[in-house]
């Protein structure tokens, strides 16, 4: 032990984004707003067609990500079938029936926000269905997952880095690495057995 000498201060935590510290608050904000416009559609209209407007989202959404698991489980069966490389030039993305474009997501995402009941979230959800706003949210998500220098490691957005790294259209090919310059190991020889 030690006197006269001041204790050194441990490593400070990191700080948490402004994003993460707003999150709550905001997600409180869009519920309060989701439940006001509910009440106010009610009181212009009837409570039958708030009810008839939330059912209508459920189902049309349901459909929705329905059809995108779907076409997202017969591109992985075609990539399965063809190969497993989907970008080459016979592969499943080049076929008539595979979409050009990065694939299910926003069409999934647009589902499930038409799920969610309120109106804020079934305008949002049909923006992202809507094929010229679909692309420009994509790109808009792709540059900003694609910032590479603000990402901590185990975020989001680093794992959406790692997994662009490996090929430059974002795919990742799982696989062993087997490696040819390294010498065998020397087998054991057992001494032979006397009876």
């Amino acid at each position: 032990m030690t006197f006269g000498a001041t204790p050194s201060p441990g490593p400070r935590p990191p700080q948490r984004s402004r994003a993460r510290r707003y999150l709550p608050l905001g997600i409180a904000a869009w519920v309060v707003l989701e439940i006001w416009l509910l009440t106010v559609v009610a009181g212009a209209t009837s409570g039958l067609t708030v009810a008839l407007l939330l059912i209508a989202g459920v189902i049309v959404g349901g459909y929705v990500i329905k059809r995108a698991g779907r076409r997202a489980w017969q591109k992985l069966t075609e990539s399965m079938q063809g190969g497993g490389d989907p970008s080459a030039p016979g592969g499943p993305a080049s076929s008539g029936n595979a979409t050009s474009g990065s694939g299910n997501t926003l069409p999934m995402a647009g589902g499930l926000l038409l799920m969610v009941p309120g109106l804020v979230s079934d305008a949002l959800g049909l923006l992202c269905l809507f094929p010229p706003t679909g692309k420009l949210i994509q790109r808009r998500a792709e540059k900003l997952l694609s910032r590479r220098a603000q990402y901590a490691p185990g975020t989001f957005g680093d794992a959406f880095q790692q997994a662009r790294m490996h090929r430059p259209d974002g795919k990742v090919v799982q696989g062993e690495v087997v490696r040819d310059d390294d010498p065998p190991s020397p087998r054991r020889q057992d001494p032979p057995l006397t009876g």
